[in-house]
Order: structure tokens, then sequence, then C-alpha cells
């Protein structure tokens, strides 16, 4: 599974993805600057980003959640973090250890979607 992403400045999306260590693997340019498709790897990760179409209405941060986002799986958790802030991006939660056994830390992109970078893999686990 992989993410797809419309954002209202994509192109700045895309520059703050690079930022977090995501390598631009296909892009194509519509009229006006928008960005009909682009994808953007970060190992086995890849995500899909285009210009948006319609204002859309990002969920707001309440706590520390907002209620959706996009997993990143990674042993670099603090890098990703610290990469993602310098770029941009507004510290949810910092790296921290969680009673599960993994690592995790959570940022708003510039436009307000949550990613959240951690050490647990999902459909890995072995706990019920």
């Amino acid at each position: 599974m992989h993410a797809y992403l419309s954002y209202a400045d994509a192109p700045a999306a895309i520059t703050w993805l690079e930022a977090l260590g995501f390598v631009t693997t296909s892009h194509v340019d519509g009229k006006g600057g928008r960005v009909v498709h682009a994808e953007l790897c970060l190992g086995r990760a890849a995500v899909m980003v285009a210009s948006s179409d319609a204002a859309y209405d990002v969920p707001p941060l309440r706590g520390t959640s907002t209620g959706t986002g996009v997993y990143l799986a990674s042993p670099d958790v603090d890098v990703l973090h610290d990469r993602a802030v310098r770029a941009g991006g507004r510290r949810v939660l910092p790296p921290e250890d969680t009673g599960w056994g993994a690592r995790r830390a959570r940022v708003l992109d510039p436009e307000g979607r949550a990613w959240s970078f951690g050490g647990h893999r999902p459909g890995r686990s072995r706990t019920r």
C-alpha cells in the first residue's frame, strides 16, 4: 500500500519530502505550475503527490493526533523527525520510546498533515 496526497502547494510538499530524504522518481507538471502526478520514494516506501483540485479540509490537531495520517516505518526515527522539523514541519511528538518496544515521533507537514515515524513494522507484530 502507498499513500496518495494532494497539496495546495504540491511543489513545496515535494521539496519538504525531499528534505526528509525522499527521492523524486516521477514528476509530471501541468499548466500554471500544477503537479499532475509525482512519485517519491524513501527505501521501500513510496508516496504519490499531486496539486489539489479542490479546497480540501485537513483534520485539525487535537492533542497529539489529527485522527489520520501517514506512518513511515523506519529505524531512523530521530533522523526523520529532525529533518522534518528543520524543513518546516511542526513537532507533535518528539522522538520517544514506547511501552510496546518501538521508537516513534510525529510531525505535521507544512500543510498540517500528520506524519508519524516509527520503528514498529505494521503487519509484522506477533502480539494480539
